[in-house]
């Protein structure tokens, strides 16, 4: 059965950092008919590259810890471990993005970068998209703090073995949805990724 919707109206409602409209619409309904009109707001023009860094002669991912202001609440701290990323900007693609989001961020450049999904953050409030990816670094000589001074970032590199990784994921520490899905990823084409990226793999 294919369903449809009417739009009624559509609003600007906020337009700082966060770009906010509010609908007004009726849907099609499961049992037939059509639903009594509603009102949502959604977050709009949001589209973000995430990449899990991973090298296969070492076996380890790079990762990157930083504040976030959704985990204030959360137990422990606020202070969220996560694959490198950000969102695009006009033009840019999210292989770019990736790719600039790993120098800025972790100081890794990303050598071949493998598409892993594109996913929906959060339906019910945001078309918020994010392309994740997997991507071969060195890092040999990954560590640090990074981040770009004009956009407050203040952001801790973590290097670390692909088997601790993993087994932390769920423990509390890795409840982030792109590492989540990142890892769990890895975890399945692991052994086919370090044979496949380490004959390529080139190394001083």
């Amino acid at each position: 059965m294919k369903y449809s919707f009417e739009l009624i109206d559509k609003k600007r409602v906020y337009n700082g950092f966060l770009k906010i409209n509010r609908y007004r619409l009726r849907h099609d309904l499961y049992q037939g008919g059509r639903c009594q009109e509603i009102v949502r707001e959604r977050m709009e023009e949001l589209q973000a590259s995430s990449v899990l860094l991973y090298d296969p002669l070492l076996d380890r991912v790079v990762l990157i810890e930083q504040f976030r202001i959704g985990a204030l609440d959360q137990p422990g701290n606020p202070w969220v471990v996560e694959t490198v990323g950000g969102y695009l900007g006009a033009g840019e693609s999210p292989e770019e993005v990736a790719r600039r989001e790993a120098l800025e961020e972790a100081d890794c450049t990303i050598q071949q970068l493998e598409p892993i999904c594109s996913f929906m953050v959060s339906p019910g409030i945001s078309v918020d998209r994010i392309h994740l990816f997997c991507g071969l670094v060195d890092a040999s000589h990954a560590g640090g703090v990074h981040g770009l001074d004009h956009e407050g970032e203040d952001i801790r590199v973590l290097v670390m073995d692909a088997d601790q990784a993993i087994g932390e994921l769920y423990d509390g520490r890795m409840n982030s949805t792109s590492v989540i899905i990142a890892l769990q990823w890895l975890t399945l084409r692991r052994d086919e990724l370090r044979q496949r990226w380490a004959i390529s793999t080139k190394r001083d």
